[in-house]
């Protein structure tokens, strides 16, 4: 079995990309599962790509969060001679695939509202520390027993910056690109909420909110049309409807953020996430004891308790 830098065994491969392939490996240092991405060399020239990449994943891996599969490690192998490729060591998340789970049909709203509410709050973290996704969709979402993984933060960027791929060419998946992304902007987390507009009515409906069998077809009906409104769902609350048609609102700034979107799904299924709180909240001073103020920073230690005293 090949082996990266003498630590990552690749054993099994199990995903495959346009420009990249995953595989299950060992990480014998550690001695863990791991998941490890083997990314193409791309068209904007070897040196290029890797540093791209290696500041992709240094900004990955400072987002800690209970729904979005951690960045491990960075490196590049030996491809051809003179040639080394980049590739993202992984949180190894077991489980299945949204998209996996979608083929046999819609998912009950509920567990559709609780896993794009896992989505978002996933989201909000990743905003909050300037990182968007770009690539949000049934395949980087994966089903585990301790809740929803957001896959592939290996490949995103900060918010605003450029994409590195030649004029005409945009990097993501043509159903859940946004509409400014298609014009060539470069994407923030207004494009993200878009892809949750998309993912959200999948899971409602197994389908896409517009009608077309082809790429080709699906550029063009999105560009003279606006997307479907939802079907109606028994039981669902409008406040989710009406989430869902902002996030696929052609203007970015009237689709919510991702935090309004995590709060609001949770709330709609009596569910738990976990997201930043980063906005300062300005407070009144209250007047202490400076004997308050001292207990409040003293270091623990062990005290001797008399009854009586």
């Amino acid at each position: 079995m090949r082996t990266l830098d003498g630590r990552y065994q690749l054993e099994q491969r199990i995903g495959v990309g346009g420009m990249s392939e995953v595989w299950r490996a060992h990480d014998r240092v550690l001695d863990r599962p791991v998941a490890v991405k083997l990314i193409s060399p791309g068209p904007e020239g070897l040196h290029d790509t890797v540093d791209r990449i290696r500041t992709e994943a240094r900004s990955a891996a400072r987002l800690v969060h209970p729904n979005v599969a951690s960045v491990h490690d960075f490196g590049t192998s030996s491809t051809l001679p003179g040639r080394r490729s980049p590739y993202i060591v992984m949180e190894l998340a077991e489980g299945e695939t949204l998209a996996a789970h979608l083929r046999a049909g819609p998912l009950d709203w509920r567990i559709s509202v609780r896993v794009c509410a896992e989505v978002a709050a996933a989201l909000s973290a990743a905003h909050a520390s300037g990182i968007v996704h770009r690539d949000v969709k049934p395949a980087n979402v994966m089903l585990t027993p301790v809740g929803v993984k957001v896959l592939d933060f290996g490949i995103a960027t900060a918010a605003g910056a450029a994409d590195p791929m030649p004029d005409g060419v945009v990097l993501g998946t043509p159903a859940y690109l946004a509409p400014e992304q298609l014009d060539g902007t470069p994407a923030t987390p207004a494009a993200d909420m878009y892809a949750l507009g998309v993912l959200l009515y999948y899971c409602l409906t197994s389908r896409l909110p517009y009608r077309a069998n082809t790429a080709a077809e699906l550029l063009t009906e999105r560009r003279s049309r606006p997307p479907e409104p939802l079907p109606e769902i028994d039981g669902l609350p409008p406040e989710v409807s009406e989430l869902c048609r902002s996030c696929l609102a052609d203007d970015p700034a009237e689709r919510p953020t991702s935090l309004v979107a995590a709060l609001l799904l949770a709330e709609a299924v009596d569910a738990r996430v976990y997201v930043p709180m980063m906005i300062p909240t300005p407070r009144k001073p209250t007047a202490t004891s400076p004997w308050t103020e001292r207990a409040a920073a003293e270091a623990t230690e062990a005290l001797s308790v008399v009854d009586g005293i």
